[in-house]
């Protein structure tokens, strides 16, 4: 596979930052603004899931200023750079895990006996008992001070930045029964003595509870979240760690950060390949399968590129470092993959726009909750109203609504890299989901781009290989590496007098023999005969989009060779399987019609573009949109990146060109049509887990901030206790999680 080394656009540039202090869906939305705001920023994308923004922007702006910009909005950022970065992040999020479990058994283990008071009565009563309580009021304050700090300060800051979050939420919700519980245990009378035994009770374990729900939640939530990045974890897991170096004559190990272009490096049988080069001197194979999918290692000699992450299976050699660090392959299929996590399709930029209105109209209804209460309720009217204030709060934190888009585009993108799929951006990854049209370039794409011998014709078929072998071997064109190709361990005699006669072959003399190799206009250039049953043969292999080279001796016609450039073994499979999906497929070629059609046959495409110069693929693709298809384009070469650009989504080959693969939406590093099958099944099984996700978080939030205002109370003498909106809430955004995770377990249909 071949990787771009460089940017697609000199005046760009692609910058990624860790955001610190993240936790809802309306947090995306201020850092975007912020971000999107700045002058020379063209494109800004916040990941809730992974806590990241991924950055387009002009060479002239720097790092510090989109840092600044977040900062000013109450967040703190950092820049994220190569994979080591990535593991940083990892083992941040695996002591951010650790830090929320151990605030969720503080406030448990505080708030439980507070909680379970509420059933055994061993505490007494409020009034009457200022000391007690007063003192547990204060144990209370300290425990939320630890275990809720992370709400408290967040929500202090979009206070700050005249904003509000799910913070805000959970600190108004906790901190107002804080209040409530202390000013009641200093003026128990604000309840009336009529209804002291029912209103008379400090919120001081509710506030606890809630607080280590939550914490709960997160750390159950960070947990899940942990494995979403999975296929990031194992294309890390692919690069080596140190690499053996020849340095003043002597071999030692040093980490792979320390390894410079131009290093030669010794690799020993069984061990990783550290970064890409050129091997030097050795022969061995190396199994490629982790960029190929291909079994079988493959045989390297001097001169050959090898890979950074495949495996060296047998044989020693030295190679020389080309390219280190974060300009290998390796690394720049992790980047690929990283920035289509962090990539953000339609629909989620539309649950942004909803998730940034939610609190503020969250904190409304729960203003106008509690002043229905307070005018409209039974006594004791205001413990009424808190408990619908809280649990309205704390219940509609739109954590769930904010994941719900991101964690399944991160486990979708995740498990299409499985597969050898690398998509680029995650508005690629919806739109295949809603494609009604495939365009295959023919060359590269459906058959092998490389032409191969398919048929000898003749009575001696050796001595034909053998000679059209000997008299070509000195040639670069890409038929003569075809026919030397499968002489194979033929011993190939030398060959004088060698001349290539342009637009008809070549001639020479091999064995004192005087050979012809070419078309039918060289044979009638050198007066040799071409009798009927040859000329039909020569007929039916051009409509087979087969090339016949006829083969003379001393002006005797005595065979010929077809040369094709073979269709790939699942191309035929792969198009049916598009076909089932009622997708019109359509080969587009610069071919002659006769060459394409025969082609389309043996694969089942009855749609043709043929004859189409490289200026004007892109306008067939133009073409189909116009008439209302939304078009895919599968492509491999340089001329095939205009349509790959201009189409809804393009798919490049991945052992084509830097120019295509940069051009495309999504590659495939398999080089088989197979992987357009799985791309698809992959997209329409995204779409349909974040819809779902979607679904599941709209319908709680409403229903739960219906039943939290008291719904059910006038219906059924029914409140929801806070503590249980907490858990409620905290539940909420692992059942999104978990379900993102069953993307995990896909299985495109009849792969194993």
């Amino acid at each position: 596979m071949s990787v771009d080394q460089t940017k697609p656009d000199l005046e760009t540039q692609s910058i990624r930052l860790a955001i610190d202090g993240m936790r809802c869906a309306g947090c995306v939305s201020k850092v975007e603004a912020a971000l999107g705001g700045l002058p020379g920023v063209r494109q800004a994308s916040v990941n809730l899931v992974d806590r990241t923004a991924s950055v387009q922007a002009d060479q002239s702006l720097s790092t510090d200023a989109l840092i600044a910009a977040v900062q000013s909005v109450g967040f703190d950022a950092s820049t994220l750079r190569g994979m080591e970065n990535i593991a940083e992040q990892q083992a941040a999020e695996t002591a951010h895990m650790k830090s929320l479990f151990s605030r969720f058994l503080v406030a448990a283990l505080v708030g439980l006996p507070l909680f379970l008071n509420m059933f055994f009565h061993y505490l007494p009563g409020i009034t009457g008992h200022m000391p007690v309580w007063l003192s547990i009021g204060l144990i209370t304050l300290a425990v939320m001070a630890y275990a809720g700090r992370h709400f408290y300060i967040g929500a202090w800051r979009a206070f700050l930045h005249h904003s509000a979050s799910m913070d805000t939420l959970i600190a108004i919700g906790t901190g107002t029964a804080w209040l409530y519980s202390m000013a009641l245990i200093f003026w128990p009378q604000i309840v009336p003595d009529a209804v002291a035994s029912m209103g008379r009770h400090a919120y001081f374990d509710a506030s606890l509870i809630i607080i280590a729900l939550i914490n709960l939640g997160q750390t159950l939530e960070v947990r899940a979240r942990g494995k979403t990045s999975q296929a990031i974890r194992r294309l890390i897991g692919l690069q080596a760690s140190h690499a053996r170096v020849v340095r003043d004559e002597r071999e030692v190990d040093i980490p792979i950060a320390e390894v410079i272009p131009g290093d030669v490096i010794r690799v020993r049988p069984g061990e990783k390949i550290p970064v890409d080069g050129a091997v030097l001197e050795g022969d061995s194979s190396v199994d490629e399968s982790m960029l190929t999918g291909e079994p079988m290692p493959v045989r390297k000699q001097s001169g050959d590129a090898v890979v950074g992450g495949t495996i060296n299976t047998s044989g020693s050699f030295l190679y020389t470092a080309s390219h280190v660090g974060s300009d290998t392959v390796l690394a720049h299929i992790i980047e690929m993959v990283n920035n289509a996590q962090a990539s953000k399709p339609k629909i989620g930029r539309i649950v942004d726009k909803v998730a940034g209105v939610f609190v503020p109209t969250v904190l409304i209804i729960a203003v106008v909750t509690a002043l229905a209460w307070l005018n409209f309720g039974p006594e004791p009217r205001i413990s009424f109203a808190l408990i619908a204030a809280m649990s309205v709060l704390i219940i509609a934190c739109p954590c769930a609504l904010g994941l719900a888009t991101p964690i399944s585009l991160i486990v979708g993108v995740g498990k299409a890299a499985e597969f050898g799929i690398l998509i680029r951006k995650g508005e690629a990854l919806e739109r295949a989901s809603k494609l009604t049209t495939i365009v295959l370039d023919k060359t590269g794409t459906v058959t092998a781009g490389k032409p191969a011998v398919t048929d000898i014709i003749g009575d001696d078929q050796q001595a034909i290989i053998r000679l059209a072998a000997a008299l070509e071997q000195g040639s670069e064109h890409p038929l003569a590496a075809a026919i030397v190709a499968k002489s194979g361990d033929i011993s190939l005699p030398p060959c004088d007098q060698f001349e290539a006669i342009s637009g008809h072959g070549v001639s020479g003399r091999v064995d004192g023999h005087a050979i012809l190799l070419g078309n039918t206009a060289l044979m009638a250039k050198y007066n040799v005969t071409v009798d009927a049953a040859n000329s039909a043969q020569i007929t039916a292999l051009s409509a087979e989009a087969k090339t016949p080279v006829l083969l003379a001796r001393d002006g005797i016609l005595i065979g010929m060779i077809a040369i094709a450039d073979p269709i790939k073994s699942d191309s035929k499979a792969a198009i049916a399987q598009m076909q089932e999906l009622g997708l019109e497929v359509v080969m587009l070629t610069g071919d002659n019609r006769q060459t394409a059609e025969a082609v389309a046959a043996q694969v089942g495409i009855t749609h043709i573009f043929a004859d189409v110069m490289p200026a004007d693929k892109d306008g067939k693709v133009a073409e189909l949109q116009a008439a209302g298809a939304i078009v895919a384009m599968v492509g491999d070469g340089i001329n095939d990146a205009p349509a790959l650009s201009r189409a809804d989504v393009g798919f490049a080959i991945g052992a084509g060109t830097d120019v295509a693969i940069e051009s495309a939406d999504i590659t495939l590093i398999r080089s088989s049509l197979d992987g357009v099958v799985i791309a698809i099944a992959i997209s329409k099984a995204t779409l349909r887990n974040i819809k779902q996700n979607l679904f599941g978080a709209f319908i709680y939030n409403s229903l739960g901030i219906t039943v939290a205002a008291g719904l059910l109370y006038p219906l059924m003498g029914l409140m929801l206790n806070p503590m249980l909106a907490g858990l409620a809430m905290a539940m909420s955004s692992v059942t999104v999680v978990s379900n993102a995770n069953r993307l995990r377990l896909f299985r495109p249909e009849g792969r194993p």
